[in-house]
């Protein structure tokens, strides 16, 4: 969930809306503040079909890639819904003032996006379902005020785990998702990057998308704490708890003048 002047956007909406709005009790906002939500992909853990007549009632605008327009349309299945379909392909505005750059990740047959994020003086980095990580991802996400990105799965635990054997060689095949190890040296080279390049570190570092089956807490932070940059920065998205908010600028009363983030889906959990 990302907070600005300009209302409240949703970075994909893998939870119903009735339980979304339990999750934003006492955030100071409600479902109404919602503008848009932002899709990285269609996976039932993304978004579902479920929210067609909140987006309806509230007149919230549905971004997706301009390849999944008609899956989307046809998800939800209602005649009304094409007006508030939008398309992407690279660079877009879902909100007022926030202006977002799509970048494609290799997950599963039909991709994902991660979304480098600028408005009102800041920069965002959020990724999650990558597959693997690109140059490209890397040198975009140098200078941003949070990053946050996938770090899915311990590889020893998933490989030990009763999951069946196709499903570890989907998440592991490098169009899955990222593994401790993977997202940790991602996030080293965007650090070195920055440092190289005299650029700003991150304010906050989130993990996102972390499987309850095939890791831990313990895990991500004996690995990530390694590092000192990492440490002090670190937060660990949970899946059924909302994080607080993060303050992308130094504190300020949140009443319009900076982004500010919290995770509340199942994907994105808070």
């Amino acid at each position: 969930m990302l907070r600005t002047p300009s209302g409240v956007m949703l970075i994909d909406a893998g939870l119903g809306p009735r339980v979304t709005a339990q999750r934003m009790s006492g955030t100071g906002v409600t479902l109404r503040d919602v503008k848009a939500i932002c899709l990285t992909h269609l996976d039932s853990d993304h978004f579902r079909a479920n929210w067609l007549g909140t987006i309806l009632n509230l007149n919230i605008k549905l971004f997706c890639h301009r390849t999944r327009v008609r899956d989307v349309i046809d998800t939800l299945d209602h005649e009304a819904i094409e007006r508030h379909v939008i398309p992407f392909d690279d660079e877009f505005e879902p909100l007022e003032g926030v202006r977002a750059r799509a970048i494609r990740m290799p997950h599963d047959r039909t991709g994902s996006h991660a979304f480098h994020i600028l408005g009102f003086g800041c920069r965002l980095g959020y990724a999650t379902d990558l597959g693997r990580v690109s140059g490209d991802l890397i040198k975009r996400f140098v200078d941003v005020d949070l990053l946050a990105i996938e770090s899915n799965y311990d590889p020893e635990m998933q490989l030990n785990s009763p999951r069946p054997a196709f499903l570890k060689r989907r998440i592991m095949n490098g169009s899955g998702h990222l593994s401790n190890e993977q997202a940790f040296e991602a996030i080293l080279k965007i650090l070195d990057y920055a440092e190289r390049k005299r650029r700003r570190l991150p304010r906050h570092i989130v993990l996102l998308h972390r499987s309850r089956q095939c890791n831990c807490p313990k895990l991500l932070r004996e690995r990530f704490e390694r590092d000192n940059r990492i440490a002090s920065r670190l937060t660990l998205a949970e899946q059924y708890e909302r994080t607080e908010w993060l303050r992308v600028r130094p504190s300020a009363p949140l009443i319009g003048e900076q982004l500010a983030l919290s995770w509340g889906a199942s994907t994105i959990p808070a």
